[in-house]
């Protein structure tokens, strides 16, 4: 990814400092991001650009991510992360934006909508819907409740995520594994918080996940216009999904595109041409 010139910042909420990273001039409505359980605010850069063209675009790193500090005391719910994206509207003194939110950003913004409603102009959750196909969670849990604490190397943290672990200096997997790693004693460790490692640690050890509120009904309340991407690819979000999301809330569209799961890394040029032509003009 060639480096895309922006603004970057911080806002305070509660017990973490959120990092973010500003596009664009302001004119309409603008749009906050964001990422998901395996990203961060770095992998948004592309379709932040993309959609600030006549409005201001932020890409936030989530608490306990990139360079957003760590909860000191593990406080990672929905509401946790729902009240750190209205301190970043507040800090930006934006009245009210259109929330797009890929994967866990998703969710996320989901729950925002439902509890900050007159701080959302629209939502978009790309690649996530309330229902989570099992095949993708099982992935994620294995993925990442398997990760070690630290990796002796970039080239180690690319093998195990999936990738060549000899790809050469400049190739954009390495740039942003390197963007998504930071030294610490003994090698380098992801800009996550073992929290969320420890936290599918105890799924795969078969400790049942607290229930979370209802996320289908929380869809079918919403009162502002509402967009879901689905990856025709996607281990995560399974096709018949679509029109149950329709079905539920006429306020819903929802469409496919290609790509797996990582759409913004697939194909950023179908996400952000979807994505403008739902973001309000004014």
């Amino acid at each position: 990814m060639a480096p895309i010139a922006h603004r970057t910042g911080t806002a305070r909420s509660g017990d973490v400092e959120i990092f973010y990273r500003r596009f664009g001039a302001p004119g309409a409505t603008p749009v906050l991001i964001a990422h998901g359980l395996s990203y961060f605010s770095y992998d948004w850069t592309g379709i932040a650009e993309a959609l600030a063209t006549d409005r201001e675009v932020v890409a936030v790193d989530l608490r306990g991510f990139g360079d957003s500090t760590r909860s000191p005391d593990r406080h990672y719910d929905l509401r946790d992360f729902a009240g750190d994206l209205v301190a970043v509207l507040d800090h930006l003194q934006w009245p009210r934006a259109v929330l797009a939110g890929h994967s866990m950003g998703g969710r996320i913004c989901l729950c925002a909508a439902h509890w900050y409603p007159e701080r959302v102009a629209a939502l978009a959750c790309l690649d996530f819907a309330p229902d989570v196909a099992a095949a993708g969670r099982r992935n994620v849990a294995l993925r990442i409740g398997n990760q070690p604490d630290v990796f002796a190397s970039v080239d180690e943290a690319l093998a195990y995520h999936g990738l060549p672990a000899d790809l050469p200096a400049n190739a954009p997997a390495r740039k942003r594994y390197e963007a998504f790693l930071q030294a610490v004693p003994g090698g380098y460790e992801l800009k996550r918080d073992l929290h969320f490692r420890d936290s599918f640690r105890q799924t795969l050890q078969g400790k049942p996940a607290a229930p979370g509120p209802d996320l289908w009904a929380m869809v079918r309340e919403l009162k502002v216009p509402a967009l879901f991407v689905r990856g025709s690819r996607s281990d995560m979000f399974e096709a018949p999904t679509l029109d149950k999301l329709r079905l539920a809330n006429p306020r819903c569209r929802a469409e496919e595109i290609d790509g797996s799961h990582d759409l913004a890394g697939d194909n950023p040029g179908d996400l952000a041409r979807v994505l403008r032509g739902f973001l309000p003009a004014d």
